[in-house]
């Protein structure tokens, strides 16, 4: 099995972390019954539910972009160090994204970010060219 296509499967693991990250502050923040009703006339979250909302709209919106890469690698048999180099890059910063967005240090989760999307750059150049 390819680097890339090992590490499109852990990203489940990843999504699942971001998912559980933010569904536990947003039921710390309002409760597990209100949490498991409708939802009407919802307040807004505080600091920390609404951090875990924002990391995960954050890495559903790149997720799409690495799974198609990653697929594309593995479908046209295009793997090579560079394709390998940008998967590790890519999956292992949006790892330290997670704790990144709950810290409060300035342009370190951006920074973060910057290298993650590097990531999907070299995937992006070593399946492209």
């Amino acid at each position: 099995m390819s680097t890339e296509l090992t590490f499109l499967i852990w990203s489940a693991a990843l999504a699942f972390a971001y998912v559980l990250v933010q569904s536990t502050a947003y039921r710390l923040d309002y409760g597990i019954k209100y949490a498991g009703s409708q939802r009407d006339n919802e307040r807004p979250p505080n600091k920390w539910a609404a951090r875990g909302n924002r990391a995960l709209r954050n890495f559903l919106e790149t997720y799409g972009i690495f799974i198609v890469l990653a697929v594309a690698t593995e479908l046209s048999g295009r793997s090579d160090g560079l394709t390998q180099w940008g998967t590790q890059i890519w999956f292992w910063a949006r790892w330290v994204y997670i704790p990144a967005y709950f810290i409060d240090v300035p342009f370190v989760r951006s920074g973060i970010w910057t290298v993650s999307m590097i990531g999907l750059l070299l995937l992006f150049v070593g399946v492209a060219f």
